[in-house]
């Protein structure tokens, strides 16, 4: 009995890294925002207008993201623009992104316009 308890815990230790790593990046705010960085640095405005998420949400998800050490912000005075771009702790989501999107290509029906 003892060796299935051990068993079970190791999974469970396994799956904690998992479970740690979706805590970080899983809301749907800012993984739209860290596959949007992707494509290289953005002004606030720029991430604004390509993900549709209001100045709020925006702001406030950035602020997770630079706090988790997944996004980077460059401040510039003149004109005053805030710049975010991936930290290499986010870069190294990239590959991720990259397997999800082919795994929702393979295995989720996409809509049908009508």
């Amino acid at each position: 009995m003892s060796n299935a308890v051990d068993e079970t815990v190791e999974k469970n230790a396994e799956a904690c890294s998992v479970v740690e790593a979706v805590e970080q990046i899983g809301s749907q705010w800012r993984l739209v925002v860290l596959h949007d960085l992707q494509d290289g640095e953005k002004r606030f405005n720029e991430l604004k207008r390509s993900t549709g998420a209001s100045s709020r949400t925006l702001s406030r998800v950035l602020d997770d993201l630079e706090d988790a050490g997944l996004v980077n912000r460059r401040v510039e005075d003149r004109p005053l623009a805030t710049y975010y771009s991936l930290a290499e702790k986010g870069e190294r989501l990239c590959p991720v992104f990259d397997e999800l999107e082919a795994w929702a290509d393979d295995w989720l029906e996409t809509p049908v316009d009508a």
